[in-house]
């Protein structure tokens, strides 16, 4: 009853050397040769070290494994061994338990398999060589692309070395962004390919069938043609709708552009301290609505400081006539100033305005389409890879791919339909 595993009981229990060693045996029960089904003959027991789950001490679990011997000499099987696949998988030395508990430890503790090797008292790739065959069976379950209404995309760095050496940096990485019964985003990674062109995206998006694809009715992305490509491509019955928060950060990228080029035209280099435009550069960051009385008051001195500086003011309006789109509590509101914004920029005298204008009039209905798809986003996908980001960090990178791609749809939640 203390010990917990099906099939077998405890013959003895001991305590030596920092271990905490369990002594088990099968029922005695006849047992049929699996080759011809002739009741097999006893040839005594084997003795199998199982590392299990730790306690407050290393647990090992020493099988007194028996051995049988066929009844029928024209049997080609000879001799075999009994087989407890609650208690461990053939040719294991891991318990089955224990397996379940590494797989959790990865998936909610953060756990390392350097780490659950030092705790189990074996070595990496013992530890890695049990749970690998659980997890492909996992990401082999087609089930777990069921019911995804809303899917997002982003791409993300894997390696820092040669590329000949592990192939592409870039991967690919599509999220589950469907939305519960509550109206609560559960961001989920489905899978992660080679590269980042709308080539491997279409791809994969061909390789999930009919049914998948056209269910699939919001498709959340950057600000990347590849990417949207794929998604006219192969989601035709999907409405791509770009991300705000990438959205919002090119309207400040613009800002700063605005601000570094009016430094260079009126002092000739770049930005020191003690400038004016220089010291606002993180006030130009912020919404208008958040800064302070003071804020404001440094704001308006350094555009004051020189009229070559109005540029940068006028950027910044519109920067922020970009972003109160999407804080309105209204949609329909948040569209029209949406509108508003594709219809005007382009025209602004500012380059770096216009520019920004032009890329929000190719990318229209994308842009607009966050108002009609109840805000769907892209945030859900940066959180996934905010989980990737630290399994990598905590694994000290990776060299494998395939490895990588299980400990990420891992961690990221992609094995659970």
């Amino acid at each position: 009853m203390l010990l917990g595993l099906e099939g077998v009981h405890v013959e003895d229990v001991d305590r030596r050397d920092g271990l905490l060693v369990f002594t088990v045996s099968s029922l005695s029960t006849p047992t049929g040769c699996p080759g011809c089904g002739v009741v097999a003959v006893g040839r005594g027991r084997r003795r199998r070290v199982l590392h299990d789950v730790p306690g407050a001490t290393r647990v090992r679990v020493v099988w007194r494994q028996r051995v049988w011997r066929c009844g029928d000499h024209g049997c080609a099987k000879k001799t075999f061994v009994e087989q407890v696949p609650a208690l461990v998988a053939p040719r294991g030395s891991i318990t089955t338990r224990a397996v379940v508990w590494a797989i959790g430890q990865l998936r909610r503790e953060h756990a390392t398999v350097h780490g659950l090797a030092r705790q189990l008292g074996t070595s990496w790739k013992t530890v890695w060589r049990a749970v690998e065959p659980e997890l492909v069976k996992l990401a082999a379950d087609e089930s777990r692309f069921e019911n995804v209404t809303t899917l997002g995309v982003d791409e993300h760095i894997w390696h820092h070395v040669d590329p000949r050496m592990r192939g592409p940096k870039e991967l690919t990485g599509m999220v589950d962004l469907s939305r519960d019964n509550h109206g609560k985003t559960r961001a989920r990674l489905l899978d992660l390919v080679p590269g980042r062109s709308g080539k491997a995206y279409a791809t994969w998006l061909g390789e999930r069938g009919d049914a998948f694809r056209k269910n699939v009715k919001v498709a959340a992305l950057d600000p990347f043609a590849g990417y949207k490509a794929a998604i006219d491509d192969k989601l035709e019955d999907a409405t791509a709708v770009l991300d705000a928060f990438h959205v919002v950060k090119l309207g400040t990228a613009a800002v700063d552009e605005v601000r570094r080029r009016v430094q260079q035209d009126t002092l000739g280099h770049r930005g020191r301290k003690g400038d004016p435009l220089f010291g606002i550069q993180t006030i130009l960051h912020a919404g208008a609505e958040n800064l302070t009385d003071k804020q404001r008051t440094r704001l308006a001195a350094a555009i004051e400081a020189d009229p070559a500086h109005d540029e940068v003011f006028i950027a910044w309006q519109c920067a922020q006539q970009l972003r109160s789109a999407y804080h309105q509590k209204d949609l329909a509101g948040g569209r029209r100033i949406a509108e508003k914004v594709v219809d005007s920029f382009h025209t602004c005298p500012i380059p770096e305005i216009a520019r920004l204008g032009h890329t929000l009039h190719r990318w229209r209905d994308a842009f607009l389409a966050y108002f009609t798809a109840h805000r769907a986003n892209n945030g859900g996908t940066e959180a996934v890879n905010g989980i990737i980001e630290l399994h990598r960090r905590l694994g000290r990178g990776f060299r494998n791919r395939d490895n990588y791609r299980l400990r990420m749809l891992l961690a990221a939640g992609g094995l659970t339909p």
